[in-house]
């Protein structure tokens, strides 16, 4: 990600009424996002991997520590979640939310019980739709960090973003 472009700060883990949507007219390749932060724990990890993803390594610190991850590790998908409470809430104020349309994601280490999670979303492309002039494509590049600067899970996904509308019209460019 650039250090060079624009970040956008979030103070707050629950939606705030004073932070304005943004469209797709607002962005530009390289705005950045930085998102709240989630405390993890060790009852968080296993609550979600008792209900979803029930393998030893996210169930048993003791287990786990026979395996590849050495120790308790949430699950993927427990961090996938995570990252999208963090960009719904505080993260990426996409008018009308955040509407996937695809990505790919990776995992380059584990989250642990003592992390506090926080996500970093760069946008890296924006196409305007040619057939529906309402919106458009935007390609960000997620990174969810934790306390010390770790990636731990990187999404590269594809939102679906609205233009502004003005008169039943959307705003050219």
């Amino acid at each position: 990600m650039t250090d060079a472009s624009t970040i956008h700060h979030a103070h707050e883990a629950v939606p705030s009424a004073s932070v304005a949507p943004i469209y797709l007219d607002d962005l530009k390749v390289g705005d950045r996002f930085k998102s709240g932060e989630h405390a993890m724990d060790e009852a968080q990890i296993k609550a979600f991997a008792a209900q979803f993803d029930p393998q030893p390594f996210h169930l048993d610190d003791a287990a786990a520590r026979g395996t590849l991850f050495g120790g308790l590790a949430a699950s993927g998908w427990h961090t996938a979640s995570i990252t999208m409470r963090l960009q719904v809430t505080s993260g990426l104020p996409i008018a009308g939310g955040i509407v996937g349309a695809g990505g790919e994601l990776a995992w380059p280490r584990p989250t642990r019980a003592t992390d506090v999670l926080h996500v970093v979303s760069e946008v890296t492309s924006i196409a305007p739709s040619k057939s529906k002039p309402d919106r458009g494509m935007v390609t960000v590049r997620s990174e969810t960090r934790n306390q010390h600067g770790d990636v731990l899970q990187v999404a590269t996904v594809r939102i679906v973003v609205p233009r502004r509308i003005v008169a039943g019209q959307a705003v050219a460019e």
